[in-house]
């Protein structure tokens, strides 16, 4: 099943895609919700009836009184509009490995002995479209090619091996990065912050693990979960700059779930991002290209690009880069000491 949050009446809208067309819940049966914040937190109560619906759907009855509507004649909102929580992980050791290649550090051992994450701003959650720029960030304006997923149930101190039942979808993430704001905030060891809590881009849907039956594929060796592969590309302004693989996920997210519920209560709505997958940002790019060519020219986002993000199954994911009209900036504010 494919789940989709547009914008109807000033408000989020949850719809099933089916052949290009939206169909509004609350349309296809009574019982279910018509936002997807609604649908999460009653999942076990109404997953069964969305999927008939959707069955139904798919061999061609339109049950209930929903009408289809084209899914180009609306603004597409992020499937989770208003996640409770929003974390970011660190599932791929290609791009580890390479990042600290490229600065001439030594791979860290700890990023095979346990998955991290950090928590990102939920407020700044949003779906395909412009993503509005300050001036700071463009000082090294930086996408992430990612996956993500929502959790659908409430839990606690889950293990690997049941993690995946928690998993109610995946999506396409795009953790933006502001890579000076970034590296800067970062030598004080809190993490990112004003670098990332601008925008993080999730969409344009959310297709439930049913539908990705066909491309599991088992975890790395001394691993546990689900594991997809799931061919993944960045374009920006029409040129790809960016090829991996879901499969490549070194820590499942199975994994990740484990670890962000170890003694904390994990929410229906809760967004979890896999990491940059190899190859999946400017910073890893250029940091490759100019290790093997000091000449050579970095790249990072401009106003105007359009940055198309598409993993097979999950969909395409554009945003245009849109600069604010303004000149504040808070690198300007640093103290001369």
């Amino acid at each position: 099943m494919k789940l989709v949050s547009y914008l109807r009446e000033e408000t989020d809208q949850l719809a099933i895609l089916v052949d290009g067309q939206l169909y509004n819940t609350q349309e296809l049966h009574p019982d279910l919700p018509n936002n997807m914040g609604m649908f999460l937190m009653m999942w076990e109560d109404v997953i069964d009836v969305a999927r008939q619906a959707d069955a139904s759907l798919k061999a061609g009855k339109h049950p209930g009184t929903a009408k289809g509507i084209p899914v180009e004649s609306v603004q597409l909102l992020s499937p989770v509009p208003f996640p409770t929580s929003c974390r970011d992980g660190y599932a791929f050791r290609q791009h580890v490995a390479a990042a600290r290649r490229n600065r001439k550090v030594e791979m860290i051992p700890e990023f095979d002995q346990y998955p991290i994450f950090y928590f990102t701003n939920h407020n700044a959650i949003q779906g395909p479209g412009d993503i509005h720029c300050m001036p700071d960030h463009f000082d090294k304006l930086d996408f992430e090619l990612e996956a993500a997923i929502v959790i659908c149930k409430a839990g606690r101190n889950i293990t690997a091996a049941e993690a995946d039942d928690y998993i109610g979808g995946y999506m396409i993430m795009n953790d933006m990065s502001a890579r000076t704001l970034q590296m800067e905030e970062m030598k004080l060891n809190l993490g990112p912050a004003k670098g990332k809590d601008f925008s993080t881009v999730i969409g344009p849907m959310l297709v439930t693990p049913d539908e990705l039956e066909e491309f599991l594929v088992p975890a790395k060796p001394g691993h546990t979960g689900n594991n997809y592969n799931l061919k993944m590309t960045c374009k920006v302004n029409g040129i790809q700059v960016s090829e991996g693989n879901m499969g490549d996920m070194d820590w499942t997210f199975a994994e990740i779930v484990e670890r962000c519920a170890y003694g904390v209560n994990i929410m229906p709505g809760d967004v979890i991002g896999s990491g940059t997958v190899g190859t999946g940002c400017f910073l890893e790019l250029n940091g490759t290209g100019k290790l093997n060519d000091p000449n050579y020219t970095e790249q990072w986002l401009q106003p105007g690009d359009v940055v198309e993000m598409e993993i097979e199954g999950l969909g395409t994911l554009t945003n245009t880069i849109v600069k604010e009209d303004t000149d504040f900036s808070i690198l300007a504010l640093k103290k001369n000491v």
